[in-house]
Formats: structure tokens, sequence, C-alpha cells
């Protein structure tokens, strides 16, 4: 003790305390550098917070979550061969090699995350992994753990999932369960937002009967609450204590499932922290002038099912599939009934997977988080059961659900009884599934009319109703019209072979076009063009004709165009109708190789039309020729219509509605659709120009002062121009030679085009006579021959050998022309 006292005199002790006052001197200094990195990490996650919160106001793209299931394939199972659909021919390819450079890994292409916009409604979906050995195959998981929702008013919506093991998504997403979560106050219902609706009401004037859904009673819907008013200044979310549980997080209560299941916006009563200020709901007028969220998000690559689909179903995977010899009779007598093979069809299941055919680049497109909503319509009479079926689950299972307002099936009349109360009962499982039955036959035409006049969707989309539609197909239609009403997207057809089912991809750049007279047919885009614009096989492709039964169309636009022309008949012409419409009075038709739909192709049309099919179609295109083809109908006419052209042989209707529609708005010409549009389209307005030359006589036909004569050959005397027209006749100006049966002579007469007399056979097929001109109107071969001292003419006998009765033109557009 005595030593230790020792260090501590004089000047031990005074390096004693200076050696405690250092350690007191760092504890302290450790402990306050430790209460400035706690405020540091504080203050920087406060930071983060306030970030974050700020980026996802302005939408934040992420990583695509979702994947086909052929993506998902085991190594052990590869993906099947489809099959490239190409001018006729088809070759396999492997869909499961994502390394070769296919020619059918996409069609022309289009102009086709943590936060996803919702249209004030959002569905969340989780499917139930798939067990067993085939548990890469399994559905696609729709699992948006974690992800931020935003919806058009810019509340932002952390939602923490639940999960259950029963948790599952139905055929069309209609029924969605969740683990049940602790109740919610509900908001009281106001009566200014009950709508009454009746379960059946009947247009007396449209004939046509609209069939609501069975679940809507006494006015309101069961089970389902309106959204409850958010006031000013009032808090839509409240932090929740610290002591809260987890499964406080999220409140939704199983009524709100319920109504997101049906497409109606959740009630909104407590959102997870941080609190969001809430803007008054806005009057109608103020909703016009509100900022729409321009925020942007990856293509989502829906692709529900009811449960996990069985990879070793027939026809899955759009492969084909095959039945046994013993089954082979029962193909042939269901053919009839579709005109494919029905009996095939009716084996594969109703929400099979199909390939991904989409170009890359596709799965990595951005698209505005406020798309406007569609109405998908389906026009059917007598559709094949499954084929109808697998077209609505195809559309439910791939569409994203806050985008699909309904889907519209008209029943134009069918007469097959499944097609009755079976169909009602089947659909009513679907709340967005609506169905109207026409009380008599009217036709694909105004059965699309009758299911836009009842659409509720801002966009009305007409599908087929034997299609399958594909991943990702419907964002980029509305993504078009989102950026330009006046666009009309189209999505790239595939083929469904009508024979083995299976789905076969198509060339690259493929477009809609006409040929002479008005038929539909697809077509390359020229080379030259694709260099010239630098294309991709991922960019929209300009279509100077739809093909008419798949496409998008603004509602309003649609209108505005005049919708169908209502004197058109049952089917045929229409899509020809609509696209010189489009393309003339300001809008664009594109086809967005990023929507892909697959669709049954058949040999024969198997609808039956109440009046004579060939008649009927005649009619519509003759109605059309004579509203939006100016002086080119003639072109049509001189294709095998010239009987259309006598009133007595067909009557097409009154059109001075239809030609007012075009002047009110204010449409060019048809020659500026061929000029711009499809310029690569030859549409010479005559077969044959310039001079007459009769060899004879050598010298050429001349029109003096209203007669005929003959002089010496001048290109640049506009007298001895003439053309020879689509619709046969020998026009000078408006005067055209005509035959005088009477005297075996000729006349100059005002040029009509419904005067057989008028018309000349001219280098036709019959080679002996093929200079010569030969009177339509008689029934014995009469040619116009000029008489030796080239005074007049005169109706002769055919002579091949008689050089007076030979005549050639300067200039010839096409041959033969008959």
């Amino acid at each position: 003790m005595m030593k230790v006292r020792r260090y501590f005199r004089g000047s031990g002790r005074v390096l004693a305390f200076v050696f405690i006052a250092s350690v007191i001197w760092l504890l302290l200094d450790m402990a306050a550098l430790r209460i400035t990195v706690d405020q540091e990490d504080i203050k920087l996650v406060k930071e983060k917070l306030k970030r974050e919160r700020q980026q996802t106001r302005v939408t934040q793209p992420i990583k695509e979550p979702f994947k086909h299931p052929l993506q998902r394939v085991d190594s052990a199972t590869q993906a099947p061969l489809a099959k490239v659909y190409r001018h006729g021919r088809i070759f396999d390819q492997n869909i499961g090699d994502s390394n070769v450079n296919r020619k059918g890994d996409s069609l022309p292409k289009t102009d086709k995350p943590k936060h996803i916009a919702l249209d004030q409604k959002e569905k969340v979906l989780n499917v139930a992994p798939k067990q067993g050995d085939h548990a890469k195959k399994e559905a696609v998981n729709l699992d948006l753990n974690g992800v931020k929702i935003e919806d058009k008013r810019g509340l932002n919506v952390s939602n923490k999932i639940v999960h259950s093991n029963k948790t599952k998504v139905p055929h069309g997403i209609q029924e969605i369960k969740h683990t049940p979560q602790p109740k919610t106050e509900k908001a009281p219902i106001k009566k200014e937002d009950v709508v009454k609706i009746p379960e059946n009401k009947v247009d007396s004037k449209k004939n046509v009967e609209v069939k609501e859904d069975p679940k809507i009673k006494n006015g309101t819907k069961e089970t389902q609450h309106e959204e409850e008013d958010l006031h000013p200044g009032k808090a839509a979310s409240q932090p929740p204590k610290e002591d809260t549980k987890e499964k406080d997080k999220l409140k939704i209560g199983d009524e709100q499932v319920h109504k997101v299941a049906k497409g109606e916006p959740p009630a909104v009563k407590e959102l997870p922290k941080p609190a969001l200020k809430v803007q008054a709901q806005k009057k109608p007028k103020e909703e016009a002038n509100a900022v729409k969220d321009t925020g942007v998000h990856k293509v989502l690559s829906l692709d529900a099912t009811n449960a996990p689909r069985d990879p070793k179903a027939m026809g899955q995977f759009g492969q084909a599939a095959n039945v046994a010899r013993s089954e082979e009779s029962e193909v042939r007598r269901r053919w009839d009934e579709g005109h494919f093979n029905v009996y095939l069809s009716d084996k594969i299941p109703l929400d099979r997977a199909i390939p991904d055919t989409r170009p890359k680049m596709c799965k990595q497109n951005l698209v505005h988080n406020d798309l406007p909503s569609t109405s998908v319509i389906f026009c059917f009479v007598d559709e094949v059961w499954s084929t109808l079926l697998r077209s609505v689950h195809s559309v439910l299972n791939r569409s994203p659900p806050h985008l699909l307002k309904e889907i519209i099936l008209v029943d134009d009349f069918s007469t097959k009884e499944y097609l009755k109360e079976k169909l009602d009962k089947y659909m009513s499982k679907f709340p967005k599934v609506r169905i109207i039955r026409l009380k008599e036959r009217q036709g694909l035409i105004r059965a699309r009319m009758a299911g836009a006049a009842v659409a509720k969707g801002e966009v009305l989309t007409f599908l087929d109703s034997h299609v399958e539609c594909n991943v990702g197909w419907l964002e980029p239609l509305l993504e078009r019209v989102y950026l330009d009403r006046r666009k009309v997207p189209c999505p790239v057809i595939e083929v469904i072979s009508d024979k083995d089912m299976s789905y076969m991809l198509v060339d690259n750049f493929q477009r809609g076009i006409f040929r002479w007279p008005l038929v539909f047919g697809w077509s390359p885009l020229p080379e030259e063009y694709i260099k010239k614009n630098n294309m991709t096989i991922a960019d929209p492709i300009r279509c100077p004709v739809m093909a008419g039964g798949l496409f998008s169309i603004d509602k309003k636009y649609f209108y505005e165009l005049g919708a169908y022309d209502p004197g058109l008949d049952v089917w045929g012409g229409e899509n020809m109708e609509i696209s010189f419409k489009i393309w003339m009075c300001g809008g664009e038709i594109e086809i967005i190789p990023c929507s892909r739909v697959g669709h049954i192709f058949r040999g024969q049309n198997p609808y039956k039309f109440p009046k004579n099919r060939q008649k009927t179609v005649e009619r519509n295109l003759a109605r059309v020729a004579e509203v939006w083809l100016d002086e080119y109908k003639d072109l049509f006419y001189g294709h095998g219509y010239h009987h259309l052209l006598d009133n007595k042989n067909i009557n097409i209707g009154n059109l001075t509605e239809q030609i007012e529609l075009r002047k009110r708005l204010k449409c060019k010409s048809f020659k500026w659709y061929l000029d711009n549009v499809y310029p690569d389209m030859e549409a010479p307005l005559a077969k044959a120009e310039g001079l007459v030359f009769n060899r004879g006589l050598r010298k050429c036909l001349s029109v003096q002062e209203g007669s005929a004569s003959f002089e010496i050959c001048d290109l640049n005397k506009q007298s001895q121009h003439f053309n020879y027209t689509w619709i046969k006749q020998i026009r000078h100006q408006d005067l055209c030679i005509a035959a005088q049966f009477n005297n075996n002579s000729f006349a100059l007469q005002p040029c009509d085009s419904k005067k057989p007399e008028l018309r000349w056979f001219h280098k036709s097929s019959k080679a002996a006579l093929g200079e010569h001109l030969i009177a339509e109107f008689t029934s014995l071969h009469m040619c116009l021959e000029s008489r030796p001292k080239g005074d007049s003419f005169q109706l002769s006998p055919c002579d091949p050998a008689n050089p007076f009765q030979k005549w050639q033109f300067t200039h010839y557009n096409t041959l033969p022309l008959g």
C-alpha cells in the first residue's frame, strides 16, 4: 500500500490524473460519436423516405415481375416447335431457343415495376404454386408483394400482401380470396351513389336485349359499397401506432377484395404510412382539367389461370394436337359445325397457354399508367362453344384488369341451344362479361354497332369469336390510342391451324392491302421502305387496309367517323369502308407487332346470309366504291363488276347520307390516299390511252366539233387523244363511241357508264381478234371497221385478216384488257 501511495506523490499524482481524465474523455467522445452517427442515420433514412415518396409520385418503372409460362419450362422439357406461316408455307422453328434469330420471332413490330398505376382500382393477384414434378410449368406468379400502387388521383398505396395457401386466381379473376383481414369501418352508402339497373333491358327501337349481371339486385350490387367520399383536409391514412401488428398494414376487408374482383374501386379507409394529402373530389367540369398521371411502366405480361396449367394437356403451349385413328371419323363428322377441327378444339383446355411470340424488345417497352379503359366486343352467330369460351378466357386471363372495362358478347340470333341458357349460366361467373341478344339476324356489321352502342369503355376493341389473345396484347393497342385518338391500332394476326389447333407465327413486316376489285390481302412492306425508315420488327406498320376483324378505336372517334355505313348488309366490304374513311378523313391505321392475337383461319365462311351471299357482298362493295373511290371506281367495276352499273340488276340503296358525311368530315380524295398511303398500288385510270391508230388506213382517229374522222397521226393534237376505260368505253373527253345496230354504223354520244352500247372489247384473250374493237351489245361478233376511203365507220362481221378492223392505242397500261 505504501508503495502505491509513493507513486501518487508529486509528479505521479499528476500522471495518474491525466490518465484517468484521458480515459473519461475517450469514453465521452465515443458516446458523442455514436449519437452523431445515429442522428446522421436517422437523417439519411428520412431523406431516403422523402426521396422515395417523391419518386413514387413521378412513377418509377421497375423490373417486370411477370413471366410467361413458356419461360419457365424444365430444361428437360424443351419448348415445343412452333410453326411459321409464310405465304402459304409453314416452317418449324424452336420457340424455346431465345438466341436463335427467328424469322417468325415477331411480326411487324409496333408501333406493342415497383409502380403500377390502376384506374382507381387495383386487383391484387397471387397464383398458388403448382405441386409435383411439373412445378416449373406452373401458371404465372402474379404476386405483387411490395409493389407500390398509385391510382389516378396520385394516392400511393404500399400494399403488403398476406399470402395464403388457399389463394388462387380463378378464370377471369372473378373471385380473389385472401387471409381474413381486420374489419374496417365501412363508409355509408349514399342514395345518389346507388346506380339502379334493371336485370334485363330491352330497347324496342334497336330490337336488342341487354342481359345485366344477375348479381345486381334491387338497384345495388350485393356485398358491395361505393368508394367513400374524400373530403378536403381529411387524411386518407394515419400512421399506425408503434405496437401495430404486421397484419394491420393492409386494411382491405373481404368486401373490399370482392369489389376489387368485380372491377370496382375498393373503399379507402386506412392506408399505411406515410400520411398522404388527399384532394377534394373534383366536379365534372374540374375533371377535364385534372392533371393526368403521365408516368410509365413496362408492359404487364399477365397470364392468369384458374389453377396451374397441366403441361401435358392436349394442345398446351400452342402445340399441335392429334387424334387417334379411331376418332378421325368423328373429326370429319363435326367439321362442318365450324369448318375447322371442332372435335379437337373441344379437347383443348379453355385457357391453354400459347407461346409468347412478341419481339424481345416488346417486354421492355414502356406504356403510360393512365391508359384508357376498353370494352372488348365479340360478335357471333352459332359459334363453336369451345372456341367462343377460349376467346373470352384469353381476354380475361391476359388483359390488365384495370384496363378491361367489360366484355360484350353480341349474339346475332344464334340457333344453337348451348349458346342460350347454358352460355348465360357459364358467363354469370364473370361479372365483366355481358351478353346482348339480337331479336333477329342482323349480320356482323349491325351486330358490332349494337355492341358499340352499349359499351362503357373509352376504347372499343373488336375481336372475332375464334381467337386467342397473347401475352401483353392489350396495352400496346391502348398506348397508340392514348398517344393519338385518331390512330386505329390492329394486333398482328397470327394463325391457329384449323386442322391441329397449333399456334403458328407469321412473317415480319406484313400489312393489310387490297387488290382490285377491292379484295383484301396481306403483303410485305417494300424492302426499300424498311431501309429508308430504318425500321425494326418492333415498329408500328402503316396499314392501308385493316383485316376488319381485330382492331381498337377510340369510341368517340368511332362515332365522329359515322361508325360503319348503316346501309351495309350482313358482312363484306365493311373493312374497306372503315379503312378508307379513317385514312381519308384524318386518321391512321397501324399494325402493332407487340400486340399479337391468334386467329383460326377457315377455308370456308360458315355463316348463312339472309339473302344471296354473292349479291350481298357485291352490293356492299358497290356502296363503298360509289362513296369513296371517286374516279377510280371504274377500276372496281372494270374488274368483273360491270353488271352492277345497271340499277336493274342490283339496288345499292341511298348514298346521300354517306356522301354528306364525307363532305362534313372534309375528307381527302382517293388519289391522295393512293399517293400517300398506298403508293405502290397500281391504279391507272385507263386501260389504254393515246392515239387510236387504224392499220388499214395508216391514220389516227380524231374528233372535230362533235364528229369523228381520220387524220395523220400527231401526238400533239388533243383531238386525237382517247382513253380505253376500265368499263370498256372508247372515250374522248365526255364523248364516247357508240355502236348503232339499226344501220350497223356508229355515233358519238355523251358517256354513260350504264349504257352497254358504249362498251367495246379490245385486246381480249382471243388472240385472233386481239387488235379488233368488238361491240359488246350484240349476240354476233361485230367489229368497228373504217371504210377504205377513211370518210366514216361501220359495224361489220369480225374478220381476223381485215386490216381496216385492226386498231392500236399508243400506250397500254395493262394486258390483257378484255
